[in-house]
Formats: structure tokens, C-alpha cells, sequence
């Protein structure tokens, strides 16, 4: 079903390889992004405030991402793939993980 966007989530990713998927850095599980948090990232991205932890800006709009337990990052899904990796992880706006300097405590 398409979200107000007009972007369709798929949940591509299979639901045995999720049970087994774990934050790399943390090792928190990680659960779906709903359409909410898809579209409120992706209106940061829209507005060139988005970089992921490895510094590289965010320019493509998220179709699926994972989310943290915790909800504070994301780690996002492309061609039905997750990208498990540190350096990929994207901050969610408002949540722990947003403040740099919190990351480093």
C-alpha cells in the first residue's frame, strides 16, 4: 500500500534472515522501518540535512530500511539488500544516536 508519498513498501527483506540480523555496532535487533519513520527521513534527506555515520551525505530517499530497537539509527535496504555496515548507518532525527557527541561518549 503506498504511503502519503506515494512510495510502496515491499518488505523485501525475508522475515527468517530479519530474525537474525543484529546492529553491527551495538548488536541490538533491528526491526522494519515503518512508513512514518521512512517519510520523515526522507524529508531530511529531501532537505540535504541527512549524513550517514561514515559522513558520506544521504541523497537517495529510503524505499525500506531497518531500525534499531532502540529506534535511535537505521541501516538501509537497497535492491532488496540490508547494508549491515557502521559506516552506512543513518541517525534518526530526535533520537540518541542524532548527537555526535553523545556517539562518542
Amino acid at each position: 500500500m503506498p504511503n502519503r508519498k506515494g512510495v510502496v513498501s515491499t518488505h523485501m527483506v525475508d522475515q527468517e534472515l530479519l530474525d537474525l540480523l543484529v546492529c553491527p555496532d551495538t548488536k541490538q535487533p533491528v526491526r522494519r522501518a515503518d512508513a512514518d519513520l521512512l517519510e520523515r527521513l526522507n524529508a531530511a534527506i529531501g532537505a540535504g540535512s541527512v549524513t550517514n555515520r561514515g559522513g558520506d551525505a544521504v541523497v537517495q530517499p529510503l524505499t525500506e530500511a531497518l531500525v534499531r530497537e532502540d529506534s535511535a539509527v537505521v541501516y538501509p535496504v537497497r535492491d532488496d539488500i540490508p547494508i549491515m555496515l557502521v559506516d552506512e548507518a543513518i541517525s534518526v532525527p530526535g533520537g540518541a544516536d542524532s548527537d555526535p557527541a553523545a556517539r562518542d561518549r
